[in-house]
């Protein structure tokens, strides 16, 4: 299911990122607080168990989160919202993917992989600013599932329909989470209108 996570926040911070002339600095500031404020909507499902506690007061029965929370980036440009997910949930465990496109077939291929033990019994969350042609978040998708990951969130800042579609097709039990829901992939596979190339422009290398 398609989540396109419609906030004037969001917006607003999301159109300082789209803006060519916005530095490193504020890119990568604005996208630490989107994928914070994206966290918390995206975690409004997860599973909770009952506690009992002792406040100042008396005993009180409570709920706390009942599953470990598991960040799989994409590399390298998915590296940029982890910290603003982790500041909301800090006991989140990190793994890493990456992947790299044949030039011939044009099919991702991994070539760095490492990945918490929990992920059968975790809530994994692949994130990636990017949901462009799809490829990259498919293959990551599929990689975590065959290290036995059973809840799956895409977590991706911007998408285009195409890119939506495959995943859609080809996970059908993983819902996808956007800040905004563009327009098309021009003809060379970047999102239009888009902020451009997000690693590059997160890690000052544009």
């Amino acid at each position: 299911m398609l989540h396109v996570l419609n906030h004037p926040l969001i917006t607003h911070k999301l159109a300082i990122m789209r803006d060519q002339n916005t530095s490193t600095k504020d890119f990568r500031q604005n996208l630490d607080e989107i994928a914070g404020l994206m966290a918390y909507e995206v975690t409004r499902d997860l599973p909770t168990k009952s506690v009992t506690v002792t406040t100042p007061i008396r005993e009180c029965v409570t709920e706390q989160i009942s599953k470990d929370v598991v960040l799989v980036p994409i590399l390298r440009a998915g590296l940029g919202m982890v910290n603003g997910i982790l500041n909301l949930i800090p006991t989140a465990k990190v793994g890493h993917v990456g992947l790299y496109r044949d030039e011939e077939t044009l099919l991702p291929h991994e070539y760095f992989a490492k990945y918490p033990k929990n992920l059968e019994d975790a809530v994994v969350m692949v994130v990636d600013p990017m949901l462009a042609t799809g490829g990259s978040a498919d293959a990551a998708i599929t990689l975590v599932k065959s290290r036995g990951a059973k809840q799956i969130k895409l977590v991706c800042l911007v998408g285009v329909p195409e890119g939506v579609r495959l995943i859609e097709k080809n996970h059908p039990d993983v819902d996808i989470y956007l800040a905004a829901l563009d327009e098309k992939l021009n003809e060379v596979g970047y999102i239009v209108p888009g902020l451009g190339d997000a690693g590059d422009r997160i890690f000052g290398t544009k």
